[in-house]
């Protein structure tokens, strides 16, 4: 799949300012901030930035660390992880596959089946309502 390109400028024309900043300059929300830490109605949810499917509300769970959290993605290709080692902690970073947005991090402390916890910021979400 190729990866959408565009330059700094569209994405700040396309973005609101706190999309720009965790999507682009990879920010985070302040925890417990987001439009989407409870929110549980069915739907998918899509990267703000491309549109891309990334989860689903089946996976979603409050998992009381303040950002959305999710036990996986919509599909095996809907993300990509990096190693992110800034602030002196090493963590993976999770990234849209189709724009490279930065969408939050991945923890091994999740629930059953995966053991895994998708932590996103709300801003480089957009919820898709069933």
């Amino acid at each position: 799949m190729t990866k959408i390109q565009k330059t700094e400028a569209e994405w700040q024309a396309e973005l609101t300012p706190e999309q720009y900043h965790v999507l682009r300059e990879k920010g985070t929300e302040r925890p417990f901030t987001g439009e989407y830490d409870h929110t549980f109605e069915s739907g998918t949810y899509r990267c703000a930035g491309c549109g891309a499917e990334l989860f689903t509300s089946e996976t979603k769970y409050d998992s009381g660390c303040g950002w959305p959290a999710f036990y996986a993605p919509a599909s095996g290709d809907a993300i990509d992880e990096e190693t992110d080692a800034t602030y002196g902690i090493v963590r993976t970073e999770v990234m849209c596959a189709n724009c490279g947005g930065h969408l939050g991090h991945l923890f091994p402390d999740g629930p059953r089946p995966t053991g895994t916890r998708y932590c996103i910021n709300s801003a480089a979400l957009r919820l898709e309502e069933e």
